[in-house]
Formats: structure tokens, sequence, C-alpha cells
């Protein structure tokens, strides 16, 4: 379940850091990218587009582009352009534009060893000089596109290395590289073959360590960034189209299948044990919140594509697919709803048991978070059909109650006296109130309505956990990470305790799994924002998927 958190946002680019050494940068590539556009994702909903081009000309690199981005960021870049000489040493920052409805411009030049800077605020200019190294990357607080530079800079790179960035006009931040991973990504027009960066910004307390995302291609250009705490996302415009996907992880066997459903197509990954003639028990993985993709891939981590894996090596076939406006599905989130997800999983099952090699009499789902409630909706109204549930992190109450914990723990962490998060809790309730009701949106800011007032944010907050297992007859499994900071570890007990309240006696087991977190993977923390520092080997624990295997086998032979 991503956060839900929504009284603004904080971009990486407006971290402050200290100072340290440079480094020498690698080899200019053999190529760049002329322009391309970009569309920008707040909370996995559209809120604008970035034009980007890298012109590299024999006195160096220049990033330029422009900028149209909608609340709740609400900033519009008219010109944006930053100049490198040939080794990547910066030489000038120009930024012309209007944040929040002022207009503010900012021109910074490098000498080698300071910034100056002048910024300018509907007319009214002030100075300021920051130290830095000879050859930081200049991160622009109100371009995305100075990324582009950034995403050159690390070709070549091998995780440990580290950066220097000038986050204009605040200060020097350090970014080291944890991993490099290699992936696919299938566009309608081509397969790119793409390197995620997986990297850390180092910011001094109290804001500690971001990690960011970053996809570029073998000649260095920008593809996708991610900022997962900020639930802020950019991805070049071919990527970004539903009709593309991102192979992280792929198995021995994986069928790629398209399934009917309503008014559009599901495309998925079907993963089967091999050489096995009979007709098989069946598994229907759901995902959690957001674009989820049939990986559910979140900080590089393929958690489903571990989890098929696991289960396939139990005897199982295996669906896993991308939710609907995500990856190659078809369909629109703008207005989906958890019971149109429901809707979504029924076509899966439906599908799933016309098939010969499918025993339609043993067939099982595994949600996973919000998955989770879009499994136990799914079972109810299917009872002959599902023949038992594993809910993986699912939560136990309605999502206002989730989103107020989410953002108790998130302002725990930041530097605010007490009053400022009471302020803050107090806002989010009258948002959430809002919601619910219709009513009351006179009183909050235009940006919260526009982020907030969705039918999925109604649905989730509306969402009724008790009613949804009261409704379920089939055998249940809860699994639980006792690291799990987003759905934290008492809503196991709370569903546990639901399905053995249910009237018909099925079967009803809990397994918590200490040391592993919202991800299901191993963890120290179990905070968001330790998920991409995770490392490249970072797996889903052994234990879930021996728990699910050993429970559906058992199940669904009775």
């Amino acid at each position: 379940m991503t956060h839900t958190h929504l009284t603004g946002v904080v971009l990486a680019a407006l971290l402050t850091a200290t100072g340290a050494a440079g480094q020498t940068p690698p080899p200019p590539p053999p190529s760049q990218d002329a322009g391309a556009s970009f569309l920008v994702f707040f909370r996995s909903q559209p809120i604008g587009r970035e034009d980007v081009a890298v012109v590299r000309q024999a006195e160096g690199w220049t990033v330029r582009g422009s900028s149209r981005l909608g609340p709740p960021i609400d900033i519009t870049s008219r010109t944006a352009e930053v100049i490198y000489d040939p080794q990547w040493r910066p030489k000038s920052l120009l930024i012309d534009g209007v944040v929040r409805g002022q207009d503010v411009t900012l021109k910074t030049t490098f000498d080698g060893a300071k910034a100056a800077n002048v910024i300018s605020v509907q007319g009214a200019p002030q100075s300021k000089a920051d130290a830095v190294s000879a050859d930081p990357v200049v991160l622009a607080n109100s371009f995305l596109g100075s990324y582009a530079a950034l995403a050159m800079r690390l070709r070549g790179l091998k995780p440990g290395a580290e950066l220097k960035a000038y986050v204009a006009p605040q200060a020097e931040i350090a970014i080291r590289l944890v991993s490099v991973a290699s992936q696919r990504i299938d566009t309608p027009r081509a397969a790119i073959t793409s390197s995620l960066y997986s990297l850390v910004f180092v910011n001094p307390a109290p804001a500690g360590e971001l990690p960011v995302q970053l996809w570029a291609d073998a000649n260095g250009n920008l593809l996708r960034l991610s900022i997962p705490s900020q639930t802020l996302e950019m991805a070049r415009e071919d990527i970004a189209s539903a009709a593309s996907r991102t192979a992280a992880f792929s198995l021995p066997g994986d069928e790629a299948v398209t399934i009917p459903g309503l008014g559009f197509n599901l495309a998925g990954t079907i993963t089967k044990p091999a050489n096995v003639t009979t007709p098989l028990p069946a598994l229907i993985l759901i995902g959690g919140s957001g674009p989820t993709d049939r990986d559910e891939t979140v900080a590089g981590i393929p958690v489903f594509g571990h989890l098929a894996r696991d289960l396939v090596a139990a005897g199982f076939m295996v669906v896993r697919y991308d939710k609907r406006g995500v990856g190659q599905s078809g369909g629109r989130s703008e207005s989906v709803t958890i019971a149109d997800y429901a809707e979504d999983a029924r076509s899966v099952l439906l599908w799933l048991e016309k098939r010969k090699d499918v025993d339609k009499k043993r067939i099982g789902l595994v949600g996973h978070s919000e998955g989770a409630a879009v499994a136990m909706l799914t079972a109810g109204r299917e009872r002959g059909k599902v023949r038992a549930l594993a809910l993986l992190a699912g939560p136990s109450t309605n999502g206002a109650v989730i989103v107020l914990e989410q953002q108790k723990h998130l302002l725990a962490q930041m530097a605010m006296d007490e009053a400022q998060r009471a302020e803050r809790v107090v806002l989010q309730e009258k948002i959430n109130a809002a919601v619910v009701s219709g009513q009351g949106w006179q009183d909050l800011p235009e940006a919260a309505r526009r982020v907030a007032d969705t039918p999925w944010f109604y649905s989730f907050l509306t969402f009724d956990a008790e009613k949804a297992m009261r409704d379920t007859r089939q055998p249940v499994l809860i699994v639980q990470g006792e690291l799990d900071t987003q759905v934290k570890p008492y809503h196991a007990d709370r569903l546990l305790e639901f399905a053995k309240a249910r009237k018909t006696k099925s079967a009803a087991e809990i397994v918590k799994l200490p040391g592993v977190n919202h991800l299901l993977v191993a963890a120290k923390t179990g905070e968001v924002a330790e998920y991409a520092s995770l490392g490249p080997d970072a797996t889903v624990a052994p234990p879930v998927g021996q728990a699910i295997g050993a429970f559906m086998t058992k199940a669904l032979r009775e």
C-alpha cells in the first residue's frame, strides 16, 4: 500500500545538505537524446508534463526544457537551462517561471568553487552564494528535467560510487549509488534495454537519506525518475504509455496472456510447474495500491515475481497481471474504485477456470496490501469459485484510519513541534471528512481537493474490512511482517478475529514474520525510506511463500 498522506509534497530538489569533494565524470556517451516529452505523476495521477533536451556541442553540454505541473506542485517553467563544459563542470543555470502563482527567476553561475545565485520573486532580487565542488550535477527545484544530466553522469559507474549534486539554490549534497540493475522496457515501438539506478540522496539531519530511482538507456538518456517516499514520478511519454511494460523479472516458462475484462483487456503472465500434464491448482496474485504492474515491483523489488517463483515451486499455477491502466492492461484508473479492482480480479478468475490445464475446483486468491481488500470482495461475491484466500499485509480498518496512522508515523520523523504535527493531522481529518461527505471543501486548499477528491480515495476511506471478511466463506491465511510500518501488525490480529467470527467456521490461520517489512522482505527498520536501500539481492522472505504454499495445498485439497 503506497503512502496516502495528502497534505503536501517535498521534492528532492528542495532538500539541503553539506558539501564534499568532487569526482571525475565518466567519458561522454556516444550519443544523446535530442529531445523528449515526459509525463509527471503525483500519487499515480498525471499532473503535467516536461519537455527536455540534452544537447552536446563542442563547448560542452546543455540541458534545456520547459514544464507545466499542476497542483499540488503547481510550477510552470517557461525557460529552464543548465550549461556544462565538456567535462560536465557546470557553468550556469537559468530558470524562469511561475511557482504557485508568483513569477520566479533563478540565475546561477559557477566558478569551480562557488555557486552564485540571484533569485527574483515578483521582481525582487536576492543574492545567495554556496560553496560547491568542481563538477556537481545541477538539480533545479522547478525543473525535473535537470535529472537528465544525472542520468548521463551515472553511465558506467558501479555500486558504491558517489556523485555531488548542487540543489539550486539550496546547497550541495552527496548522491550515493546503491545498486544497478538491467531491465527491459517493452514499448509499442521497441524493446529498450535500460539500467535501473537505485540512489540515495544523503541529506543532513533531520532530513536524512532520500531513496531515488532513475532509469536510463544504454546511452545515458533519461527514461524515468521515481521518488517513492514522495509518490512522485516522471516517465518519458512512450515509457508512460499504458502499452508499455517494464520487464524487471521473469521465470522459466512464463507465458504472456491477455485476459478479457469489462470493456478492456488485462495483460498478465501465467507460470506453471514444468512437465505436469494434469489440471493444476491455481493462485491469482492481486497487487496493492498505486500503479502496480504484474510483478508488483516496488523500489526495484519484484514482490510478485519472487512470490510466483516460490508458489510455482510448491506446485501451483500462478497468474499475475498488470492492474487496469498500468503496463499493458487497458482501462483507465482515474475513476476506478476498490470494487472495480475486485471486478478485474473476478475477470481473471472467470478466465482462469475455463483453461483446460486448471482444476477449477482448486483456485485461490492471494492479495497483498490493498489487494487483500480486493481479494476479500472478490471471494465474497464468488464463494463457489474461490476456494481459499491468503491476505498479505492487509488492512483491518477503513482507509481513514490507515491514512492517519501513516501520516502520524511520517510526521513523528519530521523536524517540527507538536503543534505543527497536530495542525497537519487536523487538516488530514478535514480532507477525509470532505471526501466522504462531499462537504467542507470550501475550507480546504484547492490543491488538496484535486488530489484527494477521487472515486478511489472515497472507496478506500469507506472500505469496511469487517463486512468484507464476514461475506467470505473460504479458509483464510493471514500473513504479516512485524516490521510493517505502512499497515501496522495489529491489523493482522483484527483480521483473524473477523475471520473466526464468521458464521461459516472455515479455517483461519495467521503467520507473523519477525524482521519483515510491508514488501514482505527482510529489513532493518521497515520504513518506506529504507526500501530502495535494501539492495539488488532483496527478495521476498522465503517463509512467506512457504506459508502460503502449505496453507493452499491443504485448503484446496479439502
